[in-house]
């Protein structure tokens, strides 16, 4: 078994220190390093955790970190620290923070940090630079990153002293929330990373005194509007999209749904707001709903792919967006109403409006919910004997329903696949609010197990779950040995077909089943056996009757595991 490693043995084992002796006995000023100012500027941003693999530029920081008590996560590939700092932002609404080395360091993270962007998670990539004094002489791993990074980041710049090196981390992290969320990222030259300076002469920001809430409560003029809309409404649904955990409006959303007696769809991170049970929880009705209702409210979802670019709402409805984004607000589709602000202050102000008129409407709204039900349940029973299926090679339906009668309300799943995951989208649904994390519309491949890393590291009370694709895994998956290093249990699952199959059906349909696994055939790989070989739980299972006691016993490993389905 590799040599298990915990990652807050040394920095939480000490406490905070300056990372000087302080003022010499000479009297020269106190000194600080730069990377010591960017590990003090984590520190007071609520980092606690790096995810990082190592390079000559970037050393200085980790001895920041050491001192300042934050813990440092070192992997096998820079994308993989990328995503675990995307996951860790997604997990704990803090911003997570990967620090890389220059040049191919760099540019290897470039798939996190894109699809960071486009899941609106907010997080911080350092990555480090030549010198200052060797600009454009060639240095090692020199490349223009700041101009790479520049249209998938909402901040990118260059520190271009020590004194500056806090004040631009700071900097990098407001600039993370800057209306939706999204990535930063920061080059540090590595003179400037590795210099001393007069720490009175750097600015090192106070913790929560450089930037401001940015929750909104919307206009209030479209808020009553909105009210109005509801109350009036015969036929309306909502749909809740990844901004409602990202604004952590649970409580707003069940107060809105219940209150109003308005059904509710749930995609991304929305996905478990309301329990599986709740009476107005709906998943396969959604296309009925939005077919058929006369109010459509979507919240912090943009019209983008995964909504048919609002195409597949009835042009008869009327369609109210809300968003933490103006200009998310009406791209691809108009809306009658349109409001910018915070999901959960903006239903909450909703719901109050409402309460106070003489009659809101919920009453009127039972033979609605009774309609959408019976939809749903017919959904439910046609696809139920594929859910149940005996049938050898294992159904894919029957995998994915396996797994979610498997999960408790304490279980966190992930989903890293394409074909596969498209099935355990329509059938797992995760118990509690902030349970479900899938790449989002990036559509990135390997994201699993760096999420299940952040996952388990902020979160170690809570089980673990995560689905691959057989492709999907091979992109990531050496780092199922982080995992071991740093006893990060979870239970994994592959559903292996040996083929990138959502590519393979499309090209069987189009070119024919003579040309269907061209470029898209993977090798027959046991990886409960690869599991095994790192030093965790793994096994081959081919019966599905044998799946969930399988997952039954990697669960009572307490290892991380791979399930070869």
């Amino acid at each position: 078994m590799a040599q298990t490693a915990n990652p807050v043995s040394e920095g939480a084992a000490k406490p905070s220190a300056e990372p000087s002796a302080g003022p010499a006995s000479n009297g020269q000023a106190e000194q600080i390093s730069g990377g010591h100012l960017v590990a003090k500027a984590l520190k007071a941003e609520g980092v606690d955790v790096i995810f990082t693999l190592c390079g000559g530029h970037i050393i200085d920081i980790y001895d920041g970190c050491v001192d300042e008590g934050i813990d440092v996560i070192d992997v096998r590939h820079e994308q993989v620290a990328a995503h675990a700092a995307d996951g860790y932002a997604r997990i704990t609404g803090k911003p997570g923070c990967a620090v890389v080395t220059a040049g191919p360091g760099t540019t290897d993270a470039v798939t996190g940090v894109a699809n960071a962007f486009r899941a609106e998670s907010p997080m911080l990539l350092i990555g480090g630079q030549g010198a200052l004094t060797q600009h454009k002489m060639g240095s090692l791993q020199d490349l223009p990153h700041v101009d790479m990074m520049t249209p998938i980041t909402k901040f990118a710049a260059t520190v271009p002293s020590t004194e500056r090196c806090a004040d631009l981390v700071s900097m990098a992290f407001r600039e993370c929330y800057h209306g939706s969320p999204g990535p930063s990222f920061l080059e540090i030259p590595r003179d400037v990373l590795d210099a001393s300076v007069p720490a009175s002469s750097a600015r090192v920001p106070r913790a929560g005194a450089y930037r401001a809430s940015t929750r909104s409560p919307g206009d209030p003029e479209a808020v009553e509007r909105l009210a109005d809309l509801v109350t009036k409404a015969e036929k309306p649904c909502i749909l809740l999209g990844s901004q409602v955990w990202t604004c952590r409006a649970t409580d707003a959303a069940i107060e809105f749904v219940r209150t109003l007696n308005v059904p509710a769809f749930m995609n991304g991170s929305g996905r478990g707001t309301l329990a599986p049970d709740d009476p107005h929880h709906l998943q396969l009705a959604r296309r009925y709903a939005f077919q058929n209702s006369d109010l459509i409210i979507i919240v912090g979802t943009p019209f983008d792919f995964r909504m048919g670019y609002g195409k597949r709402l009835s042009t008869d409805a009327t369609v109210v967006q809300i968003d933490l984004d103006y200009r998310t607000v009406g791209k691809n589709r108009d809306v009658d109403l349109g409001i910018v602000g915070d999901a959960g202050l903006v239903l909450s102000s909703v719901t109050q409006a409402a309460s106070g008129r003489v009659d809101n409407g919920a009453n009127r709204r039972k033979p609605w919910l009774e309609e959408l039900r019976t939809v749903e349940t017919q959904a439910y029973e046609k696809r139920l004997p594929r859910q149940l299926s005996d049938a050898s090679p294992i159904d894919p339906y029957r995998l994915v329903h396996e797994i979610n009668e498997f999960l408790t309300p304490d279980s966190l799943y992930i989903g890293d696949g394409g074909d596969i995951v498209t099935f355990s989208g329509q059938v797992v649904q995760p118990k509690s609010p902030g349970h479900w994390m899938d790449p989002g519309p990036l559509g990135t491949l390997g994201v699993g197990v760096p999420f299940v890393m952040a996952a388990k590291y902020a979160r170690p009370e809570k089980e673990v779950v995560c689905l691959f694709g057989d492709g999907a895994f091979s992109l990531t998956g050496w780092d199922f040995e982080t995992l071991v290093r740093f006893d990060l249990p979870f239970i994994g699952i592959v559903g292996n077909n040996s083929s990138m199959n959502q590519i393979r059906y499309g090209q069987a349909a189009k070119y024919g089943d003579a040309r269907g696994r061209v470029g898209n055939t993977l090798g027959d790989i046991r990886y409960g056996e690869f599991a095994r070989l790192l030093g965790g739980y793994g096994e081959d299972v081919s019966d599905p009757a044998e799946i969930r006691p399988a997952l039954e016993r990697a669960r009572e490993s307490g290892k991380p595991s791979l399930i070869n389905v």
